[in-house]
């Protein structure tokens, strides 16, 4: 009987454990869930406290990382053109729409390529954005894009001349943009203005001693023109620096195949003028480049490639990909063939 009471009990309690254990699990489950649940929403509530920030190329995405820098945590930055596809064949999705419809600062360069955010900011939902259009900030100092001797004419020419789109390869624009954005800034977080304005000081200081290293090499250079088998995105950049130019294609031009008229005439400056480099942009395949190259007199003629960064991705940004390391990489590229 002692043994029959004895066995009861060891299951009673073993019982009650159980269900104790079971108890205490599903508390903790909740207890959990709970936490989970308050996690989510405590870091929801800091995504919204954020500044949204939206920019449709990369120079522009390195500029305002420079400006926020040790802010970066107060801000949700976006590249739309993040994976190397090019402004002037850029079409958005609707997700890139909705970023921008609910932005705080949304910043583009407001060329011919630019068409499609009209309709984008006419869905914005934030009636507070601040919206700074490069072209708009250049104003009178936005420069048409030029079509020079020697170029392969379009297959169907514009009735109306257009703007250059790639403003961002002057650093002297790129001052005054940095200046815009650093306002921005100020405006949509007045608490932060400090910092922006001291990073802005920092940032320009380094476009200023890049912008007089670029300036003296133009000035001793030997040879001021540059010789492009290839589209021709530098017009604001050689304007800087008194350099001169011909180029196979002009900067926005959608032709990839040159006439052998282009070719020749682009051979025969290069040996009327004496220049020793072929120069081409980033993602070219060097084709036009290669038969300047052996058309030309010349055989020591070389050729080399100048970064205009229209097909910079989120990936390299991450790695650190900077608007000024690209800058300083061109710098190098024309000190060793132009002096």
């Amino acid at each position: 009987m002692k043994k029959f009471i004895s066995g009861v009990l060891s299951a009673v309690i073993l019982t009650a454990a159980l269900a104790g254990c079971a108890q205490n699990t599903a508390q903790t489950e909740n207890t959990s869930k709970e936490n989970t649940s308050n996690d989510t929403i405590k870091e929801d509530i800091i995504k919204e406290d954020k500044l949204k920030i939206v920019t449709t190329v990369f120079p522009e995405y390195d500029w305002v990382k420079n400006i926020l820098d040790e802010k970066a945590d107060n801000a949700e930055l976006t590249l739309l053109l993040d994976n190397g596809s090019d402004l002037h064949s850029f079409q958005p999705t609707a997700e890139d729409i909705l970023k921008i419809a609910e932005c705080d600062i949304f910043i583009y360069v407001g060329g011919e390529s630019d068409e499609w955010v009209e309709d984008a900011l006419n869905n914005a939902t934030n009636e507070d954005m601040r919206v700074i259009d490069l072209m708009e900030v250049l104003g009178e100092n936005a420069k048409a894009e030029e079509v020079k001797e020697g170029m392969q004419p379009e297959e169907e020419e514009e009735e109306e001349e257009a703007n250059d789109e790639h403003v961002w390869l002057s650093l002297k624009n790129t001052k005054l943009f940095c200046n815009a954005i650093k306002d921005a800034l100020c405006e949509a977080d007045p608490d932060n203005a400090e910092a922006y304005k001291n990073n802005t000081y920092a940032y320009t200081e380094q476009l200023d001693t890049l912008d007089a290293d670029l300036t003296e090499l133009a000035e001793n250079a030997k040879n001021k023109t540059l010789i492009f088998g290839d589209r021709f995105p530098f017009r604001y950049f050689v304007d800087d620096y008194g350099l001169d130019y011909y180029a196979a294609f002009a900067g926005c031009s959608a032709e990839t195949e040159a006439s052998v008229d282009t070719i020749v005439f682009l051979a025969q400056k290069a040996d009327e003028l004496g220049v020793k480099t072929i120069y081409t942009i980033d993602g070219s395949d060097q084709k036009v480049a290669k038969a300047v190259q052996s058309t030309a007199k010349n055989a020591d003629i070389n050729i080399a490639q100048l970064d205009s960064m229209q097909s910079v991705t989120g990936k390299q940004a991450e790695e650190g990909t900077s608007y000024l390391s690209i800058m300083q990489k061109n710098y190098e590229v024309l000190s060793e063939n132009l002096s």
